[in-house]
């Protein structure tokens, strides 16, 4: 079965120039990834979602729609 989640996450650059980023799965899991790129920081992250979101399961989720100035 496949599931399409959505996951907030931060990325900075490190001071050795790697890209980190890290993600909240839930309260208990936080999924983290890196690369020597913004872009394959963000694929490791999402290669670590989901092997965690096997693991712990899929978050419930909320959709809420907000007006923005």
């Amino acid at each position: 079965m496949h599931h399409e989640i959505t996951v907030p996450f931060t990325i900075e650059q490190d001071e050795n120039g790697t890209w980190c980023a890290a993600a909240a799965l839930n309260p208990d899991s936080f999924p983290n990834g890196e690369g020597a790129t913004r872009e394959a920081a963000i694929e490791d992250l999402k290669a670590a979602i989901a092997v965690l979101a096997e693991t712990v399961g899929v978050p419930e989720q909320l959709t809420v729609t907000v007006e923005i100035d």
